[in-house]
């Protein structure tokens, strides 16, 4: 059953959010990594982009928090389905946000032309789960929320600011914490009523390691590409 809510953009420390709520207590956390770690909940996800009905209590059951895309887009729906359930938004500066975002989701989640595009279509066709769950990115984070104008930095930093002021407006200020990660954990167990841990709160380099990971897949793709090529003109 979800007690926290993460309505905050990806690209505003919800990683290192994610992994500092499970350290106290709310764990598992739903992340977009979550649709990686287990892919059959892009299904659910599917349902929910294209506009059919969930019932979130039921999709959302084994989990006590969810925070970053594809979660926070329907906040709305999620505030409602878990009445008890706080909200945290997390928040950054709107350019830091959009230059991050900017090197990382759309970099390695959005269709691309040209070689970038060709690799990423053989990545889909070897491993179809990831194409799914870029093809829920285009839908909800591309289309939906950026309405095709990621690339208008102008237009984007407008559509984030205008989020961020929407969930204020919209959650109960004693549902809501504003919270910008490097403020640690004081201001977040103050929130949820638990104790402060001893260890650092988790500040992770999600960027550095998103990029890590987008490399080795790659590689790890063309690698397999060449082998079946090799075999192909074998069998020839």
């Amino acid at each position: 059953m979800i007690e926290v809510i993460g309505a905050g953009f990806g690209r505003t420390g919800s990683y290192s959010l994610r992994v500092a709520l499970q350290r106290l207590g709310y764990d598992p956390c739903h992340h977009m990594a979550s649709l990686a770690e287990d892919p059959e909940m892009v299904t659910g996800w599917e349902t929910a982009v294209h506009g059919g009905q969930v019932r979130w209590e039921r999709f959302l059951a084994s989990y006590r928090a969810a925070v970053d895309w594809p979660a926070c887009a329907f906040w709305r729906e999620l505030i409602a389905a878990f009445p008890q359930a706080k909200v945290v938004l997390t928040v950054r500066d709107p350019a830091r946000w959009y230059a991050s975002a900017h090197q990382t989701i759309y970099r390695y989640m959005a269709p691309r032309r040209g070689p970038a595009g060709l690799v990423m279509r053989l990545e889909n066709s070897l491993h179809p789960p990831l194409g799914r769950r870029r093809a829920v990115c285009r839908r909800l984070i591309w289309e939906d929320t950026f309405g095709g104008r990621f690339l208008d930095r102008a237009h984007a930093m407008e559509v984030f600011e205008r989020h961020n002021a929407e969930v204020v407006a919209g959650v109960p200020a004693d549902r809501l914490l504003v919270f910008d990660v490097r403020q640690g954990w004081e201001p977040l167990c103050g929130f949820l009523g638990v104790a402060v841990p001893s260890e650092p709160f988790p500040h992770l380099n999600e960027a550095a390691a998103f990029r890590r990971m987008a490399a080795e897949r790659r590689w790890r793709t063309l690698l397999r590409r060449r082998t079946r090529i090799t075999q192909d003109t074998a069998i020839r």
